[in-house]
This record gives structure tokens, C-alpha cells and sequence, in this order.
């Protein structure tokens, strides 16, 4: 078995990584160590979790021990795609080079130019960026990159996704012909081939696992959730997610919960507080202090839940996760490999739990493609589906009409509108000749005669409609026959006199 004494490390860093407890190399480090301390390029294809940074942060170390920068001008170049993991490698080269003199820059943004001024104009040896910030830096003048030495391409991939391959193009301009180029990703896309044969100079490859492929250390599933209505996905959503967490019972100590997203990251992390779950949200609105000090209460446990968008499935570096929730099924089927695998690192177990809704269906297919294997189909806790939970509550929405027609007497006119219809007609024949009133009452046959004879009320129910703006229609015509005929054959002429006039 190979150990890190057997790679041709300093001695200062084989000390350091004493220190941390580790004697044998990943695959990676193994295969990527050693071309790496040579001088030549390396193309690493590995799946996350594996110990990439570990795999240029080491023999850069080694590679770097003699020499000073001058200021503006570092001597060697890191690129990440996220702030989060630009201060991973940071942390990372700290603890590997705490017996060495090297010294190093952060560029990453949420950190003022000035600070970080400050740091180039001394004179880096390792300078660790995101391609945005870098480039700021560039354009303002306060940075040179003539003199790199290594550069060092991390979560290529990402970068990709992030739209941050222009600006990669443009770096790789701007540094030497003769630089040393290491590039790892944990998938293989044309764009990302492009670009390694276009600026690595016969590269050692080494892919450790097929791309795209999940840890057989993870423990995978899917739950196939159909909410009972539409409008209450979101809030039987969240319930699944808590029954999920609550089935999982003391195994699941933390987890991290992935949405696609940033307004689903806060509204899940404020309903898991609402109801007891020690939850926080990450996405990349938040600002760079807020997001790093949430990390750390994550990292030591003070923090049992991380609700995250996809700014935190990359390269950080959490080794006891024990679960992840995709909240969402991820829109590109790369990222379901990147967020599960924050789980199951260094050899340890890992659960991995999604939730799937209709919609989803095509993307998850997509994943199932990807890893070439069928996610697992888990049961709703409980054992009855998700969507059958709420039929309770599917009676109101019957009973929503009849409280509508209830208001203003409007139920009257549904119920009964064959009873009032007869006597509504009855108000113009009476209108004719109050003496003959009684004489054609009788008549079965008058209604349907007398039909048309109805200018008059049309008239006043249409003036009724354009005082009070429509409301009412059905309402105004009903209510005002029954009164008129309500009084029968007694009433006074001079009530009638006014319809006469009117008439007439």
C-alpha cells in the first residue's frame, strides 16, 4: 500500500499532513501527486469527496519552497468557483504549509479591495481566487501574472455551469506559455475536453472513477410525492421533508438539505425552525461573513441543518455529513453527483434522500441515465402516499359555492328559481287595470302571454345595474317581483298608480 513517504513530498509537508492524521494517499492523491512534482500537467477526473485539493495543494507546496514573490506578482495561481471553496483551499494550504514560509492571498468576494491589496502588494507565493474577483483585481491595476509558475484549474465542471469559462479563457491568456497546469473535475464535458487540449501540454491523466459516478459508500433513495392540490405543494412538501427527517430517526445526526432555489433555501430553513429543527440557510444573497460563519457553526455541530443552494454542493470539505436532502431534483443531473457527495467522504457511510415531484420526473430520469443505476423508490413515512394525507381537507373546497350563493340571498335564486318565476310575471298584468286584477288572475296561460310585456322592469333592473356596477343582477330582478305580488289582490291603487304611469 502506498504511503504519502513513498510520493517524493518535502519533508515539511510530509510532517504537516502527519499532523493531520493521515499516512495513505486517495487514488487521486496517488495518481496526481507524483506527475504533479515531475513539472508536468495533470488532468484529474474524479468524482467528489475523493481528496482533489489535497492533490495540487501538496506538490504545489513542495514545488514552491525555494524562491520569493515580489509584490503584484504571485508565483502561483488557484482558481475555484465559489467562495466557499477558495477559502477550503486556503485553509487547506494553511494547515500543509504551516512549516514552510510560504504565504498566500485570498481573492474572493464580500472582502474589501483594500484588505486584500494589501496582502499582493507584499507579494504572495500561492494566490487563491474566483475568476470574477481576480479579473477585478487585473483591471484595476494591482495585479500581474506574468509570473506564475502553477496554475491550478479546481471544479472545472462548475465553472462551466457558472458561465465562468470566458473568463478561465481569459486568465489562461494572461498567465505564461510555460506555466504548469493542473485541472481537476469531477465530470468530462465536450466544453471542458476543449479546453484541456487546447492549454494543457500533453496532460498525465488520471481518472480514479468513471465520471459521474455516485459512492457505493452512500446510501441512496427517492420519494415519489404528488401533492393532494397544487396550491398546497409547497406546504406538504415541507412536511414530507420532516417525516423524512424524523424516519431517519439518531442516524441522521446533520444533513445538509439542497433546493434549486435561493427563495426555497429560506423559506425551508424558517420552516424547519418553526418546528423545531436547528436549521440555517446558504445561498450566494447572503453575504460573505454571514455565509462563512453559518459554515462553521455547521462544521462543529452547533448547526444540526444546512439548507442550501447549490453554492454549497461543490468541494466543501465536511467530512461527518450524514445525510443530504435534495429538496428539489437538481435541473442538471451533474449536480445530483456534486450534492450527494458531500456525504459519505473519507470512507464513511452517507444517506442520500430526494424528493420527486411530477414535474421533476424528466430530470430524474436524467440522473438514473447519468449514474447508469435506478435510484431506490422509498415509501412516505407513515406508509400512506404523500398526496392521500390531506383528502381531509378536501371538503371545504365543495362547500366554497354554496357559502358564495349563501351571501346577499343569492342562495334563494338558485334554489328556488322556478317557483319565483310565475309570480315575477305577474307584476305587469296587474299594472294594467287594477279592476281586472282579480278577473285575470286565474289564467294558467298569462305568464307566457304577457312575457314580452316587461320594458318596465328590464328598464329599471338595467338602471339598477348601472348604479350599483353590476352586482346584484340576478338578485334585484327576483327580490322585486315577489314584493309587488306579496301584497295580493288588496293592494291600494295609489302604490299601483306609480307602475301605471310608467307604463303609460
Amino acid at each position: 500500500m502506498i504511503k504519502f513517504s513513498d510520493l517524493n513530498l518535502d519533508k515539511k509537508v510530509l510532517k504537516a499532513v502527519e499532523e493531520t492524521g493521515y499516512e495513505t494517499p486517495t487514488p487521486i492523491q496517488a495518481g496526481a501527486i507524483p506527475p504533479a512534482l515531475e513539472g508536468r500537467d495533470v488532468l484529474g477526473i474524479a468524482q467528489t469527496g475523493t481528496g482533489k485539493t489535497a492533490s495540487f495543494t501538496l506538490p504545489m507546496i513542495s514545488l514552491l519552497k525555494r524562491g520569493r514573490a515580489r509584490a503584484r506578482m504571485p508565483r502561483s495561481l488557484v482558481l475555484a468557483p465559489t467562495r466557499e471553496l477558495a477559502a477550503q483551499v486556503a485553509e487547506n494550504f494553511d494547515a500543509y504549509a504551516k512549516h514552510t514560509k510560504l504565504t498566500k492571498a485570498l481573492l474572493i468576494g464580500g472582502v474589501s479591495f483594500k484588505e486584500q491589496d494589501a496582502l499582493i502588494d507584499r507579494g504572495v507565493d500561492v494566490l487563491i481566487a474566483t475568476p470574477g474577483r481576480l479579473l477585478d483585481h487585473f483591471e484595476r491595476g494591482k495585479l500581474i501574472l506574468s509570473d506564475v509558475k502553477i496554475m491550478v484549474v479546481d471544479e472545472a465542471d462548475r465553472m462551466l455551469d457558472m458561465g465562468f469559462i470566458p473568463d478561465i479563457e481569459r486568465i489562461f491568456g494572461l498567465t505564461p506559455f510555460t506555466r504548469q497546469t493542473l485541472f481537476f473535475s469531477a465530470t468530462m464535458a465536450p466544453e471542458i475536453e476543449r479546453i484541456t487540449n487546447t492549454f494543457l501540454s500533453n496532460p498525465e491523466k488520471i481518472e480514479v472513477a468513471r465520471a459521474a459516478t455516485t459512492s457505493e459508500n452512500i446510501k441512496q433513495g427517492v420519494v415519489m410525492f404528488k401533492a393532494s392540490r397544487k396550491d398546497r405543494e409547497g406546504s406538504e412538501k415541507r412536511k414530507l421533508l420532516r417525516d423524512l427527517i424524523e424516519s431517519e430517526g439518531a442516524e441522521c445526526r446533520n444533513g445538509i438539505i439542497f433546493c434549486n432555489r435561493k427563495v426555497d433555501v429560506d423559506i425551508v430553513a424558517k420552516s424547519l425552525k418553526k418546528y423545531g429543527l436547528d436549521a440555517a440557510p446558504i445561498h450566494g444573497d447572503l453575504d460573505q461573513s454571514h455565509r462563512m460563519r453559518t459554515l462553521e457553526g455547521f462544521r462543529d455541530g452547533s448547526l444540526r441543518f444546512l439548507v442550501a443552494s447549490d453554492v454549497a454542493a461543490r468541494g466543501l470539505d465536511i467530512p461527518n455529513v450524514s445525510h443530504v436532502f435534495n429538496y428539489d431534483v437538481p435541473s442538471h443531473a451533474e449536480d445530483y453527483v456534486h450534492r450527494i457527495g458531500r456525504t459519505g467522504r473519507a470512507g464513511k457511510k452517507g444517506t442520500a434522500i430526494m424528493i420527486c415531484v411530477p414535474r421533476d420526473e424528466k430530470n430524474f430520469e436524467d440522473i438514473e441515465r447519468l449514474v447508469e443505476m435506478e435510484v431506490p423508490r422509498i415509501d412516505v413515512p407513515g406508509g400512506a402516499p404523500a398526496a392521500e394525507a390531506p383528502k381531509a381537507d378536501e371538503a371545504p373546497r365543495e362547500d366554497k359555492p354554496k357559502r358564495t350563493r349563501s351571501r346577499g340571498g343569492r342562495g334563494r335564486k338558485s334554489d328556488e328559481p322556478k317557483a319565483d318565476a310565475a309570480p315575477a310575471q305577474d307584476a305587469p298584468q296587474a299594472e294594467a287595470t287594477p279592476a281586472e286584477q282579480p278577473a285575470e288572475a286565474p289564467k294558467a296561460d298569462a305568464p307566457k302571454q304577457d312575457a314580452p310585456k316587461q320594458d318596465a322592469p328590464k328598464h329599471d333592473e338595467d338602471k339598477s345595474k348601472r348604479s350599483r356596477g353590476g352586482r346584484g343582477r340576478g338578485r334585484d330582478h327576483h327580490d322585486r317581483g315577489p314584493k309587488v305580488v306579496g301584497m295580493g289582490d288588496d293592494a291600494p291603487s295609489f302604490i299601483l298608480q306609480s307602475f301605471e304611469e310608467r307604463m303609460g
